[in-house]
């Protein structure tokens, strides 16, 4: 109802309602009017009429002011709850002041201030379509959703009905919105990657599609300044039939050149053992040009060590391949009727068995499953041999040796299931972690090349071979890695090594000595030339200069070595003198070493860079399993450039996320600016 000018006048009774801050109570002779503050409209102010038409109107209203109606609606029902608590406030103050007349009442704001706290100012709330957008883009990104869910009806009504103003814009403008995400949050990452101090280690891992398109993934492993171990992903690259070896290694170079890390690296993954080694030779030639490798480049090629545990497996699993199909059958017969497993179990119960596990058969996608299967098998090997007697209709039993060989290779796997759970298992898995586990396998592999047995000698054989190649490439980053955890210090790599190599072992303790020495002695240098403003910013290591002062980069070498005879004893010296760290399960190297950073100044660098080594490429979904990794059909579906930017952008928001978990959300919001 409309009526004509009137004067303001105080309001005679308190006004309880959050609708009055967007209104102006007035009074016309004995008539009351509410006349809103946003469009002027007057309407009736009695008590009589409540406030529902009141608030009515304020929605129609702020949705032709471009207000967020939503805020309206939490204030109320935040007014509702505060009136509630300061009611039980107020009935509990009164109870406790009749019992205790000395009790000294609570200062409460008066109504108006509380009144002031709880109003949110609409008018700084207007809602801002690119903001919604670019938050858009982000939880598409951060949750791996597709690209086409702007488009879905059930996603529409609710954006709609919890923001009528928000303007839906096709996939491809997402898309677009998703890339300079991308692209913003590239370049942070490339400010603090080359703001590091230390150097970096990469990752590669290969990937296919259902479609049989590859794909290459270039990971960044490093320890940060907070002694933090780091990951994130700096490319997803496409690969196409015409990427041979040598192009191969031009992608990899053109990506560290990308992001200006070829002058960082310490040392790269691979997954084979053998089959990337002329790409990893033609890298390491391209980087030597511009500096020099430590130790021959024995520190710089690693490979997966869970990658290599799992080629070891398949060798086992292929040679007891007919044994563990008769034994998939033997389960399948004793499963295929309730009343083939109760006679089963009955001749289980008499003969004694004792186990509680269930036969079960494995996944022919995971390894492990099999051992499982196999170890359970084992176990009713009685039940099984009394069953082939009695039951002409099973013919899937196993003979005398068959049982021998599958006891005897499911043991080998369980050593290989361990390591591969304490692998996949550890959240922080720094270098130090693989030395051992990686000596027990070899020492195992040589007993069991000597079994008796030809059928079991030859496949362990088998399995050493590969493990071979592995040890060559991967022991000295091994050795190292666990020299600068100390609990063990030398005494590890002299406890393993005099099993493994027997008669040799100190010639091959002295290769790892000399090795950790020669390593040291170049960040040694390095640490001089930094002392002297003369290596480069952000550089572990010396790099080779192009100018004629190069004629004297042997004199560095000369002027450390001449100052270390006549300086006190080494970092690495004091180090390996002092006694080793009681071992304990709590222990956590890199937490040690952030606080002995001020003792060992420079040996510190070289565990921050040595430590952060990727000594297996596998993730933990992955750690059993006997395919590779495979794209999903929605993300190989996708233009290059998208499948990179969606891939990468998310790695790097699931990390932030998971350092911010508790505040997530909000974090989410505001970095969207």
């Amino acid at each position: 109802m409309e009526v004509s000018n009137e004067l303001a006048i105080k309001k005679p009774k308190r006004l309880t309602s959050v609708v009055w801050n967007h209104f102006q109570r007035i009074r016309k002779a004995d008539v009351c009017y509410a006349v809103c503050v946003h469009c002027d409209k007057k309407l009736s102010g009695s008590s009589n009429s409540g406030t529902t038409h009141l608030r009515n109107h304020l929605l129609r209203c702020l949705k032709r002011s471009n207000y967020d109606v939503s805020q309206l609606l939490v204030a109320k029902k935040k007014k509702k709850d505060t009136s509630l608590s300061l009611a039980n406030v107020n009935a509990s103050y009164d109870e406790a002041q009749r019992k205790d007349e000395y009790f000294k009442p609570t200062v409460m704001k008066s109504d108006l201030e509380q009144r002031k706290d709880e109003v949110i100012s609409l008018g700084s709330c207007r809602f801002d379509q690119e903001r919604s957008q670019l938050d858009l883009a982000r939880m598409i990104i951060l949750h791996g959703y597709p690209l086409t869910m702007v488009e879905h009806v059930g996603f529409k009504i609710f954006v709609k009905n919890l923001q009528p103003l928000f303007e839906f814009v096709p996939n491809s403008s997402i898309e677009v919105s998703c890339m300079e995400f991308y692209l913003k949050e590239k370049q942070k990452v490339y400010e603090m990657i080359n703001r590091l101090h230390g150097r970096i280690n990469l990752a590669i891992e290969m990937w296919s599609s259902p479609e049989n398109a590859e794909y290459m993934c270039l990971i960044a492993h490093y320890i940060d300044e907070d002694w933090k171990l780091q990951q994130k992903i700096l490319n997803f690259v496409t690969l196409d039939s015409s990427h041979t070896e040598d192009v191969l290694s031009e992608v990899i170079i053109n990506c560290l050149m990308e992001w200006d890390v070829e002058c960082k690296l310490f040392a790269m993954t691979f997954d084979e053992c053998s089959d990337d080694d002329d790409i990893v030779l033609r890298i390491k030639d391209r980087i030597s040009q511009d500096r020099p490798l430590l130790s021959n480049g024995q520190l710089f090629d690693v490979r997966s060590a869970m990658h290599v545990l799992n080629l070891i497996v398949q060798d086992a699993m292929e040679t007891l391949r007919e044994v563990t199909e008769k034994v998939r059958a033997s389960v399948s017969y004793v499963k295929s009727s309730q009343v083939i497993q109760g006679k089963f179990n009955d001749i289980a119960q008499q003969i004694g068995i004792s186990s509680q596990r269930n036969l079960v058969l494995d996944s022919s996608t995971r390894w492990n499953s099999t051992y499982f299967m196999l170890e359970t098998v084992i176990g009713y090997k009685s039940a099984f041999c009394f069953l082939q007697e009695h039951d002409p209709a099973y013919t899937s039993a196993l003979s005398d040796i068959e049982w021998e060989w599958a006891r005897s290779i499911t043991g080998y796997l369980k050593l290989f299931v361990e390591i591969t759970n304490i692998f996949s298992g550890d959240k922080c898995p720094t270098a130090n972690r693989y030395f051992p586990e990686i000596c027990d396998v070899h020492i195992q592999l040589i007993e069991w090349c000597k079994n008796p047995d030809d059928f079991l000698s030859s496949m362990a054989s088998k399995m050493k071979a590969k493990f071979d190649k592995y040890w060559s490439k991967c022991s000295l980053a091994l050795a190292v890695a666990a020299i600068l955890d100390p609990r063990f210090k030398m005494k590890l790599v002299e406890y393993y090594y005099s099993q493994i190599y027997g008669s040799t072992a100190l010639d091959r303790i002295k290769e790892v000595s000399d090795g950790i020495k020669e390593l040291f002695n170049a960040y040694s240098i390095c640490s001089t030339l930094v002392d002297q403003g003369s290596a480069l910013p952000g550089s572990s290591l010396p790099n080779a200069s192009t100018d004629s002062r190069d004629r004297l980069k042997g004199f560095d070498k000369f002027l450390y070595e001449s100052s270390q005879s006549q300086s006190a004893i080494s970092d690495l010296d004091k180090y390996l003198e002092e006694p080793v760290f009681p071992r304990n399960c709590d222990f956590n190297i890199l937490n040690w070493w952030k606080v002995h950073t001020p003792r060992y100044p420079i040996l510190s660098m070289m565990a921050r860079d040595i430590l952060g080594t990727p000594m297996s490429t596998v993730s933990q979904e992955l750690a059993f399993g006997v395919g590779g990794r495979v794209l999903d059909s929605y993300r190989s579906s996708l233009n290059p450039d998208t499948r990179q930017a969606l891939i990468c952008a998310r790695d790097w928001l699931q990390v932030e996320s998971e350092d911010h978990s508790s505040s997530s959300a909000l974090a989410l919001y505001v970095d969207a600016n």
